[in-house]
């Protein structure tokens, strides 16, 4: 089975840190791995005529994001970049080498690397240790 997630968070997906379910938006099943690579495309298209940045794996993840999604951390005294994400997984982990899409690694923009330890939730807009 192939599923693939919409999420919105301060992390990229990549990282599945934990907790990391809880910033998924949109989720939808699939049983062919070309129908769910369709709809990730389709997504992707989507996603990328809305925000000026993105970062794409050939593991079938990409972040985008707008500068303007930022939260402060008080805790890291900094601004923390929050992203909108899609996922490709197959049987809920990341898709295996023979799947990998190599056309898909690509890059707008840059994003400053996160050093903070903190999640930010994002409803209550407060850091949680």
């Amino acid at each position: 089975m192939y599923r693939v997630i919409e999420m919105y968070g301060d992390c990229e997906p990549w990282w599945f840190l934990e907790g990391w379910e809880e910033d998924i938006v949109s989720s939808r099943k699939f049983e062919d791995y070309y129908q769910a690579l369709k709809y990730y495309k389709q997504k992707w298209l989507e996603l990328n005529e809305h925000f000026p940045s993105y970062k794409s794996r050939s593991d079938l993840m990409t972040i985008f994001w707008d500068t303007k999604e930022k939260e402060w951390c008080e805790d890291c005294s900094e601004d923390v970049q929050f992203f909108h994400s899609i996922v490709l997984l197959e049987d809920e982990h990341k898709i295996p080498k023979s799947k990998l899409r190599p056309g898909y690694e690509k890059e707008r923009g840059s994003r400053k690397h996160r050093s903070c330890q903190y999640t930010l939730d994002s409803k209550k807009g407060t850091t949680l240790s």
